[in-house]
This record gives structure tokens, C-alpha cells and sequence, in this order.
């Protein structure tokens, strides 16, 4: 009988051990999740680099205008800003460059108007300016400087604009001319405050966007040859980073002579 009941006994516990511990049935590792946790993961590590990037890209964001600037060519200015404009006048009279270049005037602006705001650099106006009314956008200033440079045979530019334009600007004049030394003179205005950026909301919604803008042009400048003959330079830009219009048919000057040409028609 002891034997009976110890065989019944370990029957028992092995039926016991051999059910299942749950009413559901065990659920393969399926390959959906597999991916997803991949995904996850690639998401998170991209996430990171975006934000080391982002770090980086605003260390390297100068918070003060530099001390000295060392003579080039010429000077190109990007226009965005009164100051910039302001602060490259300023370098042409100290003789940082031969010839000054303002890109993306606005075509209502005339040099009538910017020596009223440059009262002391009137005659630097008359003889040493070159105005650029066909920029439209950043990608836009380095085509149309390109230009201008090719036109008058400089090696070597001194590039103006504000300090956290700047990562983006020499980006995209770097890649339309490699050839071409390029000297940054980073315009540092009250503006924005890229110390202590992490706790201002006013600093961080320039410099998030200036970031994204930065990192597009650096993988734009992998994948195409040319931004003056590139597709990738419209669809990002919107629109054409130069007005198709010729030079000549831009700026103050030009609506003058359109709409006196449009009265003498309508007289005769």
C-alpha cells in the first residue's frame, strides 16, 4: 500500500509539474516586437546625437565679436539685420577688404536709403558698394557671391553676419566655393544671448530652427554638386534661392525706370 500510494503521489506532482503555471498559453517572442524595440532604440540613439549636435553646434556659436579681423579681398555682408550691415561698412573703412558686397538687399532699398542709416560712409557707398538684389535666401547670398567673387577675381572673402547665423552661412559658402579663403566676422547683438541658452525660450527658438537649417545645408552640400543647379536648393528653400529677374531689372532704380517707361506709354 506504501508503494501504491507513492507511485499515485509522484504521478501527481509529475502531472503537476508538466501543466501549465497560467490559464494563457506561453506567447512566442514575435518578430513585431523585436522590431520595435529596435526602432525604439535607433529613435533613442538618434535622439541623443541630435542632442549632442546640438550642444556642439552652439558651442562653436561665438558670443562676442572678435578683437581684431584680418584683412582679405573683399567683404561680403548677408543681409538679416541693421547692425550687419552697420559693422561691414564699418570694416570696409578700415580697409578689412577692397569691396564690399551686400546680398539680399531688398528691392525697395536703395543707396539713398542705407547712407541715411551710414551717414559717415556715404562716399564708400558711391565707390566701393556692390548691391545684390537677387539673393533670397542664405543659399541665395552664397550663389549670387560666388558670382560677384568669379567677376572680380578674389581669393578671399570676409563673411558677415549675425553670430548664430554664421555656423549655417559659411556652410553655404563653403560649399558654393571651396576655393575661396573664408574669414568669419561674427555680428553679436543683444538679440539673443547664446550664453546660458538652456534656460531661455527666446534663445532657444532661434537657435533650435538655425540648428535644423544647419544640418540640412551640411547634408545638402553631400549629396548635390552644385546649389545654383540643384533641385534639393528649391524644394527646401521653397522657392528659387535667386530671383530669376536679370540684375538689372531689381532695386529702386529699376522701379523707377518701369514705372516712367509705363507713364510715357500711357501718354502716348
Amino acid at each position: 500500500m506504501a508503494m501504491i500510494g507513492s507511485t499515485d503521489d509522484h504521478l501527481t506532482m509529475a502531472q503537476s509539474d508538466s501543466a501549465p503555471r497560467s490559464g494563457k498559453p506561453a506567447r512566442p517572442f514575435s518578430l513585431r516586437r523585436m522590431f520595435g524595440l529596435a526602432a525604439a532604440s535607433m529613435a533613442g540613439i538618434g535622439l541623443l546625437l541630435l542632442g549632442i549636435g546640438y550642444i556642439r553646434f552652439v558651442a562653436i556659436i561665438d558670443a562676442r565679436e572678435p578683437a581684431s579681423t584680418p584683412r582679405t579681398d573683399a567683404i561680403v555682408v548677408v543681409t538679416g539685420g541693421a547692425q550687419r550691415v552697420g559693422d561691414a561698412m564699418g570694416l570696409l573703412g578700415a580697409e578689412r577688404g577692397e569691396r564690399l558686397l551686400i546680398s539680399g538687399v531688398n528691392e525697395k532699398t536703395g543707396r539713398e536709403e542705407l547712407a541715411k542709416l551710414n551717414p559717415a560712409s556715404r562716399d564708400l557707398l558711391a565707390c566701393c558698394v556692390d548691391l545684390d538684389y537677387r539673393a533670397r535666401n542664405t543659399i541665395g547670398n552664397a550663389i549670387e557671391a560666388r558670382r560677384w567673387v568669379r567677376r572680380h577675381g578674389f581669393r578671399s572673402l570676409l563673411v558677415v553676419t549675425s553670430n548664430y547665423h554664421m555656423p549655417r552661412t559659411l556652410a553655404e559658402f563653403a560649399h558654393a566655393m571651396p576655393d575661396i579663403r573664408l574669414v568669419a566676422h561674427p555680428v553679436v547683438t543683444e538679440h539673443i544671448d547664446t550664453a546660458g541658452w538652456w534656460n531661455r525660450w527666446s534663445a532657444i527658438k532661434i537657435l533650435a530652427p538655425e540648428y535644423a537649417k544647419y544640418l540640412v545645408a551640411r547634408l545638402r552640400s553631400l549629396v548635390e554638386t552644385d546649389p545654383e543647379t540643384s533641385r534639393l536648393s528649391v524644394i527646401i528653400g521653397g522657392r528659387k534661392p535667386i530671383s530669376p529677374k536679370p540684375a538689372d531689372m531689381l532695386g529702386p532704380a529699376a522701379e523707377k525706370r518701369t514705372r516712367l517707361l509705363g507713364q510715357h506709354r500711357y501718354e502716348g
